[in-house]
């Protein structure tokens, strides 16, 4: 199992947290810290990224968040909210045994969590990148709201979800949208429990996560930078430029011709922005990772 993004080749290995296995995309070297956390999808969306990000002396971890994508456990309408799954981001860390500053990304709901993880000191944070994020009251999207208040007490088949979810990444690759391409990404909604656990997030999905953040990221002096794939038609441009015209220290990059998952679309743009991004704001002291028990050895990923 192998993806190269560059040169590099990306593992895919995982660590306990709560008894339960995370799972995450890596590149095993020493090097700051940058913690990428996906939203709707899984860490599928990091991995055109990931090894790029590591040729240039970083050190990426991109998880999947408890139930969806390659992560065991499931998702129940406790845990699925933003600040839980924020708390279970602080857990990861901790078994990771993340140290120092970090740099943090998030796309999609993972920009909410990487919000709330900067608003509220979860994380020492040194710079935050946003990539088609939540903001404000943009979420959530007319196709994840469908299934709020269905979900697996109504009986929603898989193949309803695996449907809705086909359009859905159909849609949000735009026109690099392969059959291969698109099978990737839905092959975690084809077990059962991610199903459920997919839809106890939408279930949970609720704007006033972002919008209570408000007040705080206008006194934040974290620096932020938002990419934006221009043609996405639910997490709107315009809320990324409301977001850096009213939030400083942020600034937005634009990728014309994408949609919700532009680093598919654009990677070696996305992945240069980044990396001077987070360089810029490295801190004196980077973060590290100590060796932890893991529950798997490191594999390399061709299908991820």
């Amino acid at each position: 199992m192998s993806e190269t993004n560059g040169k590099t080749a990306v593992l895919r290995t995982a660590v306990q947290v709560d008894g339960e296995s995370a799972s995450y995309l890596t590149v095993e070297q020493e090097g700051p810290v940058v913690l990428l956390l996906h939203g709707t999808y899984w860490s599928r969306v990091w991995l055109p990224v990931v090894g790029r990000l590591a040729e240039a002396g970083l050190r990426p971890v991109a998880v999947d968040l408890p139930g969806l994508g390659r992560s065991g456990g499931e998702l129940t309408p406790e845990t699925a909210t933003v600040p839980a799954l924020a708390d279970w981001v602080t857990r990861f860390a901790s078994a990771l045994e993340l140290s120092g500053p970090i740099a943090l990304a998030g796309h999609d709901i993972g920009g909410a969590i990487a919000q709330h993880l900067l608003v509220h000191d979860r994380l020492d944070v040194s710079c935050l990148a946003l990539v088609n994020s939540v903001l404000y009251d943009s979420w959530p999207a007319p196709h994840v709201a469908r299934f709020r208040g269905s979900g697996a007490d109504a009986g929603t088949a898989v193949d309803d979800v695996l449907a809705a979810r086909r359009e859905a990444v159909t849609s949000a690759l735009a026109g690099v949208a392969t059959e291969q391409r698109v099978v990737d990404y839905l092959d975690p909604w084809t077990d059962a429990r991610v199903c459920r656990s997919w839809m106890t997030l939408a279930g949970a999905a609720d704007s006033r996560y972002t919008q209570q953040l408000v007040p705080a990221l206008q006194r934040s002096t974290t620096p932020k930078l938002l990419i934006w794939g221009e043609d996405d038609r639910h997490e709107k441009v315009a809320y990324a430029e409301r977001f850096t015209a009213e939030i400083p220290h942020a600034s937005l990059l634009r990728i014309p011709g994408a949609d919700h998952i532009p680093t598919e679309n654009a990677p070696v743009e996305i992945a240069r922005a980044l990396i001077d991004f987070f360089t810029a704001h490295q801190a004196p002291t980077h973060a590290t990772v100590v060796s932890a028990p893991r529950v798997a050895p490191a594999t390399v990923c061709h299908t991820v």
